[in-house]
């Protein structure tokens, strides 16, 4: 059986502002495409400007460190308004040494810098924060999308992290709306008849990251359409049934 998988960047979009339409936006630019969505499609859309849209940037000039924030920016070596910014959206810091600073996200994400970026920001000395609820984000996007194209779609809210044991970041899914974001296949038998004992693999973020083969970090690609994957279509678990709990993550 021949399987292909499409990953089409989606171009033409402008810099997204607060209180932008952001899936009026995306739409728009879907439709400039000489190919139009199909059912099953799933639509990868970079955080960043979900965050624009959403108001989720935060201008240094106006944040005062607090005590914490200073004597933690000697350890990483950073600006401690910036590092100020980064408790405010962190649950708990996880390392803390020159140059890094991991912590645990008020989402339970665990990444760099809580994902607080300074990177594709419109104006220097603001940052970009990660969206309050990023599930809630995908699924405003889908239900606008479905409502438009009359089809059974998936999206993504995808963002960079960097990875334990391997160099080098890759695109994760930080909110998803229309599809289940694991597929379990412990219980199954492998093609030599061997019964799967521990195998449940990241659909999501393997979307994700197959996405970021045309989005890259520059360029002006913040979107992307991810066709053919074999997604379970659903009002789906969320991102954060990609979480590893505290208790079987030995990194924490």
């Amino acid at each position: 059986m021949s399987h292909r998988i499409e990953i089409i960047a989606i171009t033409g979009l402008p810099e997204v502002r607060e209180g932008d339409d952001l899936a009026a936006m995306v739409y728009h630019a879907i439709g400039e495409l000489e190919s139009p969505l199909e059912a099953g499609d799933v639509i990868v859309v970079a955080q960043k400007i979900v965050s624009k849209a959403e108001g989720a940037v935060v201008d240094l000039g106006s944040i005062s460190p607090s005590q914490r924030a200073r004597d933690l920016a000697e350890t990483v070596k950073k600006d401690p308004r910036l590092v100020e910014v980064i408790l405010q959206q962190s649950a708990r810091i996880i390392r803390a040494s020159p140059g890094v600073l991991i912590t645990e996200t008020l989402h339970g994400l665990v990444c760099a810098n809580a994902g607080v970026d300074s990177s594709n920001s419109a104006q220097d000395d603001q940052v970009i924060i990660l969206p309050q609820d990023p599930d809630r984000s995908a699924r405003g996007i889908r239900s606008a999308f479905e409502s438009s194209a009359r089809l059974p779609l998936g999206v993504i809210v995808s963002d960079s992290f960097g990875r334990p044991w391997r160099e080098g970041s890759t695109n994760v899914s930080i909110g998803i709306s229309g599809f289940e974001p694991l597929e379990d296949a412990r219980g199954r038998g492998d093609d030599h008849g061997r019964v799967l004992r521990a195998t449940v693999v990241a659909i999501a973020d393997e979307i994700a990251s197959a996405a970021q083969l045309v989005m890259g970090e520059f360029g002006g690609v913040p979107a992307a359409i991810v066709r053919g994957a074999l997604i379970t279509v659903s009002e789906s678990a969320g991102a954060g049934a990609l979480q590893r709990s505290r208790e079987t993550d030995l990194f924490r």
